[in-house]
């Protein structure tokens, strides 16, 4: 896997109200290339737009790649580091039961398969240049909904 392409990404949802109105955007980094992705839901969550922007990036992902990914969501973060593992074994459900998106999670972890990938966190809000200029997308994309 060292021979891999290297990618970043940054990805972003959002939505207001929530639930209302949504939109997600990503940022794909490969060498000098970048290129932006980005779509709405007219009645969504913050949650699925957050997902629906990592699926979305993965998806546009060629071959497989070693990436680097950046979220300032903890759901998505944490869902697919430490709590996937123990939803798929219990038959895609929480210790409490029902699990929210669980359409999203599978989309999602069918989208690793071949990479690489290495999570970060990043503060939202918080100047992370990348980070802001995907959720600037992510509400431009909301507010010009489908």
């Amino acid at each position: 896997m060292t021979d891999l392409p290297r990618v970043t990404i940054y990805s972003d949802g959002a939505c207001e109200p929530n639930p209302g109105p949504g939109g997600w955007a990503a940022l794909l980094l490969f060498g000098r290339h970048e290129k932006d992705l980005s779509g709405a839901e007219p009645l969504t969550t913050n949650n699925r737009m957050e997902l629906t922007a990592a699926v979305q990036a993965l998806n546009a992902l060629s071959q497989p790649c070693r990436v680097a990914f950046y979220t300032d969501s903890e759901y998505l973060r944490r869902g697919i580091t430490e709590w996937l593992p123990d939803w798929r074994k219990r038959g895609w459900k929480r210790k409490s039961g029902k699990l929210a998106n669980i359409d999203l999670w599978q989309a999602l972890e069918a989208s690793l398969k071949g990479h690489d990938i290495t999570w970060h966190w990043v503060r939202g809000h918080a100047g992370n240049r990348l980070n802001q200029r995907v959720d600037s997308l992510a509400r431009k994309a909301m507010r010009s909904p489908p």
